[in-house]
């Protein structure tokens, strides 16, 4: 293929990058501190892989937030999912990042599978309705995560499954919402942020309306950004022009995917299929009303907890791992003292290393050496 491709080599030219750092360079106010947080795991790969913190004046400080869907599910849920897998009828079927997240006694999917239990890895909710087509004589659970983004297909799948009659097929629904996790984290007082990197593909999905609160009622600036290095480095720029002028609005830098009320007809599928729980457990940011989706009652037999009877019970997260505190921007990565050492990707302790967007894993992949 010749030529530049359209929204990605253009959004990564490193003269334009140079250029961007020198306007926030000159933009700043020397002896302020500009504390930002990016609320995705995605945009915390795309500043490490790009080197976008080195090309910051040192008066801007980027903090990691909590939009890693694999990250924020706590060990509880972790264990109901295993225990779903080792019923013998169940074939669970999941996406590849949940297989080795840790549950209690650092059990796991895949050392489920390695003891005999039908665990699955899908790239889709469509591929976890075939799997039930294919196994009629078995239970098939798709277990579910993810904010907005991956909501809508999980929508669609259950749908999809009623159409068809599809008896065998059932999901471990655990959706969670954006906005209530922004205001978990505002609300977290150890927390001092200035403005706040949107999610991208979140957005595009639920629009830019429901973050109005966060300028509102906590008067802080949110910039909704690309995931390429320049739309990280247009974002901060316009957080740090807003929090100059005394400003707190919602901004869209990603206009060309993002646009105020969002994608309806995903919204609209997302309403017929599920309703909100009262409560849900985050890791890090404890039980928070609201923040989370459930199945509707008019779909229930789809629902594998009320199917299988699956009860949730709280699990605190493992002693030597701060990925709680990581989640909710009070701790980095080079803060836990097993970073690096006693947990990798090749053998994690928590959460925030397994997943392609967990903070430890974007440090360990690209800013260990510079973080020690």
């Amino acid at each position: 293929m010749t030529g530049a491709m359209r929204y990605v080599d253009e959004y990564r030219d490193g003269e334009l990058a140079r250029h961007l750092s020198g306007k926030i360079a000159k933009e700043v106010h020397a002896g302020r501190q500009y504390r930002f947080m990016e609320f995705c795991g995605g945009h915390t790969h795309a500043i490490f892989r790009y080197g976008i913190a080195d090309l910051l004046p040192p008066e801007v400080k980027l903090i990691h937030g909590p939009g890693c869907p694999v990250c924020v599910l706590p060990v509880g849920r972790i264990d109901s999912a295993i225990e779903l897998a080792k019923n013998p009828r169940v074939i669970l079927a999941t996406y590849a990042d949940m297989m080795r997240v840790p549950g209690s006694h650092f059990a796991s999917l895949i050392g489920a599978r390695a003891e005999g239990a039908d665990v699955r890895m899908v790239y889709s909710a469509a591929d976890a309705l075939n799997i039930a087509r294919e196994n009629p004589d078995r239970e098939v659970v798709f277990f579910a995560i993810g904010f907005e983004t991956t909501t809508p297909p999980t929508a669609l799948a259950i749908r999809q499954a009623k159409r068809d009659r599809l008896s065998n097929f059932s999901v471990f629904c655990n959706h969670v919402l954006t906005p209530p996790a922004l205001r978990g984290i505002l609300d977290v007082p150890d927390v001092l942020l200035d403005g706040v990197i949107g999610p991208s593909h979140v957005s595009a999905v639920i629009g830019t309306g429901p973050y109005e609160f966060v300028a509102r009622e906590y008067g802080k600036p949110v910039v909704i950004a690309g995931f390429e290095p320049l739309d990280v480095m247009q974002a901060v720029l316009m957080l740090v022009r807003q929090v100059n002028s005394a400003n707190a609005t919602i901004e869209n830098e990603y206009s060309r995917a993002v646009g105020v009320e969002g994608n309806r007809k995903a919204q609209a599928l997302m309403e017929e299929v599920f309703e909100l729980r009262e409560s849900f457990e985050w890791r890090g940011l404890g039980w928070m009303p609201y923040s989370a989706r459930k199945i509707k009652p008019e779909h229930a037999e789809f629902d594998a907890e009320a199917r299988f009877g699956v009860s949730h019970h709280t699990v605190p997260d493992h002693k030597a791992c701060e990925c709680g505190d990581i989640l909710r921007g009070v701790k980095s990565p080079k803060d836990c003292k097993v970073f690096g050492k006693a947990c990798t990707p090749d053998n994690p302790i928590g959460s925030c290393m397994v997943s392609s967007e967990g903070a430890c894993a974007a440090y360990f992949s690209y800013g260990r050496y510079k973080a020690a």
